[in-house]
């Protein structure tokens, strides 16, 4: 900062360097999307149907991940929500391929069927919100599930197609039971 005085009255002048920002690298570009099969995306129950159904299968089988993809907006994210070390609970969010690269050999590896068994849901124009109670078996046939728990869906409708936004959700545990009002289906 240079200060000069002409007939008395104080003259800042701030004397700053020209800022060149950093040359930052850029992002490789995003593959496109695959293309929706039209019936997967036609509604809400379609696409809740789709998202269970693409993540279902026996041990040994491959899933369509081009079709998973398939029902997520571009900025998608899978947020499982789980106990840290010292009894906090906390969230990692995942794109559509993360989840695949983190979870698609456990689930062909181990065989997982997950259906929805009720759900509720809110609606304000295109934006819906979908509390989804899920139970979870490694095989179709088995007696009792291994896991239940919500997953909370929102959904976007674009004018054409329904696209999943954000998956986040919760297993029940011996401390945090469903509540009655989650395992029936309201009407809507």
């Amino acid at each position: 900062m240079r200060i000069s005085s002409a007939n008395g009255l104080a003259v800042v002048a701030l004397l700053v360097p020209l800022a060149v920002p950093a040359q930052q690298p850029t992002p490789p570009p995003l593959a496109p999307l695959p293309v929706a099969d039209s019936q997967d995306v036609r509604s809400v129950d379609a696409i809740l149907t789709a998202v269970y159904q693409v993540i279902s299968g026996d041990s040994g089988v491959a899933r369509n991940w081009n079709r998973f993809r398939s029902l997520f907006a571009p900025g998608a994210r899978l947020i499982p929500i789980g106990p840290r070390p010292g009894g906090a609970f906390g969230a990692r969010a995942l794109t559509p391929d993360e989840y695949i690269d983190r979870s698609g050999p456990f689930l062909v590896n181990n065989g997982f069927h997950e259906r929805e068994i009720a759900h509720r849901l809110e609606r304000y124009g295109q934006l819906v919100h979908v509390f989804s109670t899920y139970e979870s078996r490694h095989r179709a046939t088995d007696a009792a599930p291994f896991a239940r728990g919500i997953n909370s869906i929102q959904l976007l409708h674009d004018g054409r197609r329904w696209w999943v936004m954000t998956i986040m959700w919760r297993s029940e545990s011996p401390d945090l039971p469903l509540p009655p009002r989650y395992l029936e289906s309201e009407r809507h």
